[in-house]
């Protein structure tokens, strides 16, 4: 069985994890390939409400190998929080694995990010804090920790020694920190890296053999590919290394390409946004407002609890992720919020401050920052779509919006949500198997 990687077709929150919780089902290991503690992931199911940071959506089958593969950069205090609250629900975590190669998110982190957002001032990216980004900067100038490093008493020990003098200096040079304390910084970390010690192995061959005995693996992605290190909204991006688009699954896990066989695409029926950077059909009025509450969970972000920025369906934006992360399946969510809308709008192009009508996603942030949104306006159809189970269910103008959708981001959508309870899906065709090339 091939490999099917989930990503997300838009800035983050299309819900990921909700439609990975889904699909999970004809899955034998799901595997988290990138970003870190500043993604969350919210699931609802029979066992109640949850939200993930780090653990993969695989993780309520009791069946299924999980897996926080290479590419994840992890905090260890709020991964064992995050291991223990869903051990005290009852859910199993035996079945979970984490990475020995996972960069390691330490102290110093946060406050080179917080510190880092105020230097950049009114361009500020939009951070949650969380070190995230600096971890990866770390990795990328190859003096990072890993989990490997940490859960290893000497290698820890040995590694801190090299690192931690230099990120002092910095910390103290540049931003006007006082230094962190050898002492207490190798005590806590070592600390849990002991209680991290019983997870960690490695993940690469796990995965392999899972392959090798024909096993389907999920790869889960984390945000969505607008904030992707290259293909994204440069610089209002995530600092992830892999990034958030389909390309980065393979080395965040550790398996070569050809074992890739599916991508699947997730689209919100509208688009949201958390932080700073642009967003040309972003709604400021009443219709924003309506789109942030009106859905049964408010459009707020699951890490840094700021409302997200809301607009209408951007078809530019939308094709674009598809193209650049060869999605062969698209999936849909939240068509529920606009059963109350008596007409929609799409973006399907946007035109720029000398007159120019463009197709594609600019490179530039400052351009794409100032493009106003060329909407195409159809029909809503304000009848309830919650209770929908299948296509045929659905009002004909909910089918029209959705094949309009497809035709307009050149992807098939094969999956139609219609809230967030595992059972509000309406599958068209199972994501897992390969759709035949046309």
């Amino acid at each position: 069985m091939p490999a099917v990687v989930v990503i997300g077709g838009q800035w983050g929150d299309e819900g990921k994890g909700r439609i990975v919780d889904l699909i999970a089902q004809g899955a034998s290991v799901v595997a988290r390939y990138s970003a870190g503690n500043n993604a969350g992931h919210t699931v609802i199911n029979d066992m109640g409400e949850f939200k993930l940071n780090l653990v993969p959506a695989g993780i309520f089958y009791r069946d299924k190998v999980c897996i926080v593969g290479n590419g994840v950069a992890i905090d260890p205090a709020p991964l064992l929080r995050e291991i223990e609250t869903l051990a005290s629900r009852g859910v199993s975590v035996d079945n979970l694995s984490v990475s020995d190669r996972c960069h390691v998110v330490m102290p110093w982190h946060p406050l080179i990010d917080v510190a880092d957002e105020k230097l950049r001032g009114d361009a500020a990216i939009g951070t949650t804090g969380r070190g995230v980004g600096p971890a990866f900067t770390d990795k990328v100038a190859r003096i990072g920790i890993r989990a490997g490093d940490l859960v290893d008493p000497d290698a820890f020990r040995a590694r801190l020694e090299f690192v931690l003098p230099y990120k002092n200096a910095v910390l103290e040079k540049l931003y006007g920190i006082p230094p962190l304390d050898f002492d207490d910084v190798h005590a806590t970390y070592a600390a849990l890296g002991a209680r991290l010690r019983p997870f960690v192995r490695d993940t690469a061959q796990i995965v392999h053999d899972a392959l090798d005995r024909g096993e389907t693996v999920l790869l889960e992605g984390a945000q969505g590919c607008l904030l992707d290190l290259d293909a994204g909204t440069y610089e209002y991006v995530t600092s992830s290394v892999p990034s958030s688009s389909a390309g980065g699954a393979g080395i965040g896990i550790g398996i070569g390409p050809t074992v890739i066989q599916q991508v699947v695409g997730i689209y919100k029926a509208y688009m949201t946004r958390v932080g700073n950077g642009p967003m040309p059909s972003e709604l400021l009025d009443e219709t924003g407002k309506i789109l942030q509450i009106e859905g049964p969970r408010p459009e707020i972000g699951v890490n840094t609890g700021r409302p997200r920025r809301t607009g209408w369906f951007d078809a530019v934006a939308s094709r674009y992720s598809a193209m650049v992360n060869g999605v062969t399946s698209g999936v849909l969510t939240r068509l529920d919020v606009l059963d109350n809308f008596p007409s929609i709008k799409i973006c399907t192009a946007y035109e720029t401050e000398d007159g120019r009508t463009l197709t594609t996603l600019p490179a530039s942030s400052v351009v794409m920052g100032k493009v106003k949104p060329v909407y195409e306006e159809v029909p809503g159809w304000r009848a309830p779509t919650n209770r929908c189970r299948s296509w045929d269910d659905l009002p004909e103008a909910a089918r029209d919006y959705i094949r309009r959708i497809e035709a307009l981001i050149r992807t098939p959508i094969d999956i139609v949500s219609v809230g967030p309870e595992r059972d509000q899906a309406i599958i068209v065709h199972d994501v897992l198997k390969v759709r035949p090339r046309p």
